[in-house]
């Protein structure tokens, strides 16, 4: 399967609705379901590479979800920024679970850093069932301790509306600001810069990114103070977790520390710690020891 499929799901809001695109790979009837979650301003594209490798390595038995998070990608943009937060995602992935269920079996969740912390929110979460259980877990260079410094440095960029004369020159920007993804070939950097743009309306070569500006707007209403209360809620949840967790790292990552990645192995699920070299904030899942230290861990 060389290119995935495109599905849309139609979500309630205190609005008129959005809809949220997923990207499927694999046989739709699979028992095993393994949900791959995107970082801050990226989208479901991003783990092209793991998809194909678990329904590769699943043999016709795992099925990869790959949503763009509202905001994002193929999907809907919000009349409220406010809605760019972790807790409505989590009611959106809430839906997209329930949506799975009747196929799904077994259920695995992959999230990169926003990812992560919607996963944490959803398997942390004590009020009321999940629709399918998580059995494992992947928190990509995440956890309840988020350092200012990395906020900081994400907000730099996060929201600026940019237009760009080509895809090359999109990839080249987008580079700039993301060096601490570790080394890429400019062949998978320009496939990962792929998805990462839209054609400028009326424009046959301008691009632009692909999400919605306000995402900027609830990250940049964050303070440190406001940030050191969600740590609080993070640890709640995360402690609360039952799934078998896997903590990746980048070595280098200025928004997971040391310290806090081995609080991390001690507490809640006790992760077992994967720490990548040469690697910050975060690894992509395309190098092949990321993609099979994730695989090893979902098809064991």
């Amino acid at each position: 399967m060389s290119e995935p499929k495109l599905n849309y799901l139609p979500i309630a809001d205190a609005g008129d609705g959005h809809r949220m695109a997923y990207w499927e790979w694999g046989p739709a009837d699979a028992g095993h379901v393994v949900v791959c979650v995107h970082g801050l301003s990226r989208q479901g594209r991003d783990f092209d590479v793991l998809a194909k490798v678990l329904v590769a390595k699943g043999g016709g038995a795992v099925r990869v979800i790959c949503p763009d998070v509202v905001g994002r990608g193929k999907s809907d943009w919000l009349a409220d920024p406010m809605g760019y937060q972790v807790p409505a995602y989590a009611v959106d992935m809430r839906a997209l679970l329930t949506h799975l269920k009747p196929a799904a079996q077994v259920l695995d969740w992959v999230g990169t850093s926003m990812g992560g912390l919607i996963g944490m929110a959803l398997c942390g979460q004590t009020q009321s069932p999940l629709p399918i259980q998580v059995r494992r877990l992947v928190l990509n260079d995440v956890g309840p301790v988020i350092q200012w410094e990395s906020i900081v440095r994400i907000g730099q960029y996060l929201g600026r509306v940019v237009q760009f004369a080509s895809l090359q020159q999109a990839a080249d920007a987008m580079w700039a600001v993301s060096t601490t993804f570790g080394p890429h070939t400019p062949a998978q950097w320009l496939e990962l810069s792929r998805h990462m743009v839209k054609v400028v309306p009326g424009s046959s070569d301008a691009v632009m990114l692909h999400y919605d500006p306000a995402i900027a707007v609830p990250f940049g209403a964050m303070t440190r103070e406001s940030a050191a209360q969600g740590e609080a809620v993070l640890w709640q949840l995360y402690d609360a977790i039952q799934a078998q967790t896997l903590l990746l790292r980048g070595a280098q990552s200025d928004l997971l520390s040391p310290q806090a990645a081995q609080w991390m192995t001690e507490r809640g699920p006790k992760a077992r710690l994967i720490e990548f070299a040469g690697v910050g904030h975060a690894p992509t899942l395309i190098a092949d020891d990321q993609v099979d230290a994730v695989a090893s861990f979902l098809l064991a």
